[in-house]
């Protein structure tokens, strides 16, 4: 598989400490979330590399064939209705590559986490759930978790710590499908820590605060 490629920020003034491979939605990239780094206020002595890989380039059914960035095809909006399996698998993958890479830097396992918004937060439950090592966390917002019917044979579990925000407002991916994947995880002894907010399909301030003292949580206790 060739090189992901990457917007790369570093925080903290020592050396790095863990990383956070962050994947952003459908028609963005990765410089969706790099204004959100300096937001997070994270102390100077926590050294973090915040990795925001480019989802390839790829036709989406629902938006009339358009070719743009995309983790996996969307083939329709109903629940329960068709997914792109092979694509989220094959996007599955890169993340894998990507954690691999950080860990060939130097990251362990348990100081890598996996996040991503909509399309990109589906794919890091999904590839996070299934890793065969206990990664530092997972953090899905706005989104859900894609191939329900293969959890029961395909999913690890363990203690990873795993943070779900969605917008109870939001128009695009209801917020009950968040739920409804937040609670899968809880009844299979998942530690899910699940946010709502008066928003739509976004981020808002007080996320951001939600974020920043998880990730402080998660990096505190290793």
């Amino acid at each position: 598989m060739s090189e992901v490629e990457s917007v790369e920020i570093e925080t903290g003034s020592g050396a790095v400490q863990g990383s956070v491979i962050w994947l952003h939605g459908l028609g963005a990239d990765g410089h969706d979330f790099e204004p959100i780094v300096p937001e997070l206020r994270l102390p100077a002595d926590l050294g973090l590399r915040f990795v925001f890989p480019h989802a390839p380039i790829q036709p989406v059914t629902l938006n009339g064939g358009m070719a743009m960035r995309a983790w996996f095809d969307i083939l329709t909006l109903d629940r329960g209705g068709l997914e792109d399996e092979a694509g989220i698998r094959a996007s599955a993958e890169i993340l894998e590559q990507l954690i691999a890479r950080e860990q060939e830097r130097g990251i362990a396992a348990n100081k890598i986490v996996v996040a991503g918004f909509s399309q990109g937060g589906a794919i890091a439950l999904h590839a996070g759930l299934r890793s065969g090592q206990t990664l530092g966390g997972i953090m899905a917002l706005s989104t859900y978790l894609p191939i329900k019917s293969t959890f029961a044979d395909e999913v690890v579990l363990s203690d990873v710590p795993i943070l779900m925000a969605h917008g109870s407002l939001d128009p695009v991916l209801p917020m009950a499908l968040g739920r409804e994947s937040a609670d899968l995880l809880l009844a299979n002894d998942f530690k899910v820590e699940w946010h709502d907010y008066q928003m739509a399909h976004s981020v808002c301030a007080e996320e951001i605060d939600d974020i920043r003292a998880w990730l402080l949580s998660i990096y505190a206790a290793k």
